[in-house]
């Protein structure tokens, strides 16, 4: 058993080594562009460096940085309604038998199963009726049709390993409804709550079509700056604003990293 333990943390060691050079070679590239003045083939590295596309990207002119406080903001609105609205749906789909569960359950996956511009161009009709297009409450819900679904089930996964047992304990002894969630609920559905959040998040922070139909334009976030960059040809800039497009991301795992990696603590007593 001693002699398997540093063959299992090599082993583990190898794997997190591999993952992350998997990450981070498709990053190479746009990390050379964005200080390449040109790069033609066949150079395996640019003859000429800049910080041109840099200076650019972080100048008030390019909009990059008012553009990401955006598409931060909006992403956030998003990751608090579907936490909002994922856990309760979540419990209820984990925890209880209902008629029709099963066409409840299909109905909150169709959103992936879709094609996406299906049902932005249904949502874009009806939010023009409701007034919502061309703004950023337009854009923060109709984001919420493809982080949904994610935040959902993973609420409702947790939710079905959950003893519900634990909370009536819990006011039996005289805990308030808000100490029960406090003390008993939030601490075992956390992990799920985190990673949720982490899915709605980024995935929130990725859209480009719905933003583009429901933001007619006006709603400008980072990716749609980052493809109409990389659709003109400008390398060296869309790798700068790439690099910059990927930092919240990188920030989040950082963040919950430790959460992600931990086991669920089981609930041994109900304290209020």
């Amino acid at each position: 058993m001693l002699q398997g333990r540093p063959i299992s943390r090599a082993f583990r060691a190898l794997a997190l080594g591999l993952l992350i050079l998997w990450l981070v070679l498709p990053l190479i590239p746009l990390a050379i562009w964005s200080f390449a003045r040109g790069w033609r083939f066949p150079d395996i590295l640019p003859q000429d460096w800049t910080l041109q596309a840099w200076t650019y990207a972080l100048s008030d002119t390019s909009g990059v940085l008012g553009s990401l406080g955006l598409s931060i903001g909006i992403s956030a609105g998003v990751t608090l309604l579907s936490v909002l609205i994922g856990v309760p749906a979540g419990r209820a789909l984990g925890l209880y038998r209902f008629r029709g569960k099963g066409v409840v359950a299909l109905m909150i996956l169709a959103p992936t199963i879709v094609p996406g511009i299906a049902v932005a161009l249904g949502i874009h009709t009806v939010f023009i009726g409701l007034g919502l297009t061309n703004s950023v409450t337009g854009v923060i819900l109709v984001h919420l049709v493809p982080t949904l679904p994610y935040m959902v089930l993973v609420m409702a996964g947790i939710f079905a390993n959950y003893d519900p047992n634990h909370e009536a304990q819990a006011r039996c002894l005289g805990a308030t409804p808000l100490q029960t969630f406090r003390h008993v609920t939030l601490p075992a559905i956390l992990p799920g709550i985190i990673v949720g959040a982490m899915f709605a998040f980024l995935v929130s922070w990725s859209q480009y079509i719905l933003t583009l139909l429901i933001g007619g334009g006006r709603v400008v976030t980072l990716p749609l700056i980052l493809f109409s960059f990389a659709t003109s040809g400008r390398n060296d800039i869309a790798g700068a604003i790439a690099m910059i497009y990927i930092l919240p991301g990188l920030v989040i795992l950082a963040l919950t990293a430790r959460h992600l990696t931990g086991q669920n603590r089981a609930i041994t007593a109900a304290r209020p």
